[in-house]
């Protein structure tokens, strides 16, 4: 296809439109304490609070990727940004827990239509021959968001009030809308007719799924909390799944799967998200617990990451060009794994050397397998479904998060409970966060012994669980991804070979 002139600048919109979701996510688990503090808001208001955005927002991505193909992605883009920006000043100023909740439900709206449009712009914009070099930058950005908003939340915080976190969305929503209109070209696949049906299907299913997910570790497996919503998920998604094989016009195009490279990178990522959706959340608390670092430092000990993920995306792209997709996300993930097993080795007393190590080796790997398998999935899509196929990356990648953050969250919480004495106070051996604050009020030096003992051993345990589940992300895009793609280069060596034997008969 002919190169966009202005493609390099169309993905500087598309990055910076990605990132405000990025930071936003990110700035909030540092503005917690204050918002409870000066809003009165109590652990089940904080709980829908943060919540609130992940439901909508997994439960609408498969819908807006199929209105963009339909509508046009760049007006679906616009649409979810100035509906973010505008949600963002209701967040801002929010003066109790229900004003704050109903902005973040719109904010799920608008970031539910922002990204999926997002990638569709920029599988459309760029060939197979660039695209690695966009993703790469594109995944090299969400990480800078990813590491920098908590150490950004913490600094706007600091000189301003809580809401400044939200107020920051606004003029950087307010840019990518003006770059959008100037600079982007339209696009849309072929009309369908539309597949309501199958719309309220996947928005019901996916709800239900992240639902039983997120109080799958507060309530258990077991209670009617859980159960209920994922009964509900698993029948709307068998008969989200039937409607697609049954109608004419389907929302999603299910033959996909049927690409060993599109279903290889889809369950490799599912089961790399698992893992390092779990990170944050535990590393964070074990920085903070039990090596007993600062706030602002344990922002810091996650630059290494980003630092090394933004070199090996680099690197990783240069790296494309002469080894397949399938390899270097294999060996992205080894790395990945050999990061986890170095964070699974930290012990109490350990300082920052060490944690700085596990990181760097995890970007490192990060850097080489994350851009691979997500051009990998991306390229296996067909244009016209760019859109749809772009929210069913952005599904996979989010219910593999959501699953590693509850699951993950369970075993560090059970594993940390068994290691608890079981003299201890109940509270203190469910938490941490109690263990410490009752040891702090008793001067109980021994139970602050104990607690930081028992989490050390519930951290190694789940990163250790995060670690075997890359290893089985590393052996499925071995096996599944087998026959996909070569390199571009490998591809050119091909043809020079076999377009020689006839040039000598020419000859």
């Amino acid at each position: 296809m002919a190169r966009h002139p202005q493609r390099w600048l169309i993905l500087i919109v598309l990055c910076l439109s990605s990132l405000v979701l990025v930071v936003d996510n990110m700035v909030l688990t540092v503005s917690i304490p204050p918002i409870a503090a000066d809003i009165k808001a109590g652990a089940q208001d904080i709980q829908w609070i943060i919540d609130s955005y992940i439901l909508v927002f997994a439960g609408l991505l498969l819908t807006s990727g199929s209105l963009s193909d339909r509508f046009g992605r760049r007006k679906v883009m616009i649409i979810g940004l100035a509906l973010f920006g505008a949600a963002s000043l209701v967040a801002a100023e929010a003066a109790s827990p229900g004003q704050l909740i109903a902005g973040r439900v719109l904010m799920g709206v608008g970031g539910a239509l922002v990204m999926p449009s997002t990638l569709s712009i920029l599988i459309t914009v760029f060939d197979d021959e660039e695209r690695p070099k966009a993703i790469a930058a594109w995944s090299a950005v969400a990480m800078i968001g990813l590491v920098g908003g908590p150490v950004l939340g913490g600094a706007l915080i600091a000189h301003f009030w809580w809401g400044a976190v939200f107020l920051l969305n606004v003029p950087i929503a307010v840019v990518a809308i003006i770059a959008a209109l100037v600079l982007m070209p339209e696009s849309k696949g072929p009309w369908r007719k539309p597949d309501l049906p199958g719309m309220v299907l996947s928005m019901v299913g996916m709800t239900a799924l992240v639902w039983s997910i997120v109080v799958l570790p507060r309530d258990g497996i077991t209670s009617a909390e859980t159960l209920v919503p994922f009964v509900v998920a698993v029948a709307a998604l068998v008969g989200f799944a039937v409607r697609q094989v049954r109608t004419d016009a389907p929302m999603v195009p299910l033959h996909l799967f049927r690409n060993r490279v599109f279903t290889g990178a889809s369950f490799s990522l599912v089961l790399l998200t698992f893992a390092t959706g779990g990170l944050m959340l535990v590393l964070t608390q074990y920085l903070q617990f039990v090596l007993e670092f600062t706030p602002t430092d344990t922002g810091l000990a996650f630059i290494p990451l980003a630092v090394a993920s933004l070199l090996f995306n680099g690197i990783g792209a240069a790296l494309g060009k002469k080894l397949s997709a399938r390899v270097l996300t294999a060996i992205g993930m080894l790395i990945i794994a050999g990061g986890f097993g170095l964070l699974a080795t930290l012990s109490v007393g350990d300082g920052f050397v060490k944690v700085a190590l596990g990181m760097l080796v995890l970007g490192i790997g990060s850097g080489l397998a994350m851009p691979a398998a997500a051009n990998a999935l991306l390229g296996a899509i067909p244009g016209e479904h760019a859109g749809v196929g772009s929210a069913l990356n952005d599904t996979i990648q989010q219910s593999g998060a959501a699953l590693g953050v509850a699951i993950l969250g369970t075993v560090l919480s059970s594993t940390y409970t068994n290691g608890m004495p079981t003299d201890a106070p109940s509270a203190a051996r469910h938490s941490i966060t109690d263990a410490l604050a009752m040891a702090s009020t008793n001067a109980d030096n021994g139970l602050v012994t104990a607690a930081r003992d028992a989490f050390n051993t519930a951290t190694s345990s789940t990163f250790t669980a995060g670690g075997i589940a890359v290893l089985a992300a590393a052996a499925l895009t071995l096996v599944l991804m087998k026959g996909g793609p070569k390199a571009p280069e490998a591809e050119a060596a091909d043809a020079d070979a076999a377009a020689e034997p006839e040039a000598q008969l020419v000859g």
